[in-house]
């Protein structure tokens, strides 16, 4: 099913029922408004839907049942897992890897060639459910590597290179090049067979 104007690069390949461009709340009854645009070579499955205004770089894929709301950027070369969910108004780098089952809310920032393990999740609400002062998601510098079953808090900066062991709670911002492990989680020197550039 397709909403709105969308446009698909040369190659992709779309596994039935995927709906592209669905309208936000602010294009529910309008007839004309920016869908989805997606880059060469995408690989979306089945169950997938991807609001408007949602620009995807070259080389993407989904797994099953992804949803990836309005206002949202993503680069090239990214891949999303099964069930994953992302809220809207967010920003995805290059190479970016968002293992099953992964919630990233909106005003969220992820950098080139970060790692998301499977059912992490990431907020933006730091009094729910009121939204004060403001939904602010976690920013993720490049080449962050985090762990299955991680939560991370609104506004929380992972800094270049760093990484967040599994099951920890991440409350604080975490400096470049160092590990975040436990809950809350402390920090460590980052294992050496983890060091990314």
């Amino acid at each position: 099913m397709r909403y709105g104007t969308n446009i698909l690069g040369e190659g992709a390949r779309l596994f039935e029922p995927v709906t592209l461009g669905f309208p936000s709340r602010k294009y529910m009854d309008t007839a004309e408004f920016r869908g989805t645009t997606i880059g060469k070579n995408a690989v979306i499955r089945s169950g997938t839907i991807i609001y408007c205004n949602v620009t995807i770089g070259d080389g993407f894929s989904t797994g099953h049942n992804v949803m990836i709301r309005e206002d949202t950027t993503i680069g090239n070369n990214v891949a999303i897992g099964t069930s994953s969910i992302i809220e809207g108004t967010c920003t995805l780098g290059n190479n970016v890897n968002i293992q099953s089952m992964v919630f990233i809310p909106t005003n969220t920032s992820l950098g080139n060639g970060v790692f998301i393990g499977p059912n992490s999740i990431l907020t933006n609400d730091r009094y729910p459910p009121t939204g004060k002062p403001e939904l602010k998601g976690p920013v993720i510098e490049d080449n962050v590597a985090v762990g299955a079953n991680v939560t991370i808090l609104p506004g929380v900066r992972l800094g270049r290179g760093s990484a967040v062991a599994a099951g920890s709670i991440v409350t604080k911002d975490v400096p470049p090049g160092v590990l975040a492990i436990g809950a809350p989680a402390r920090f460590r020197p980052l294992p050496r067979e983890m060091i990314r550039p």
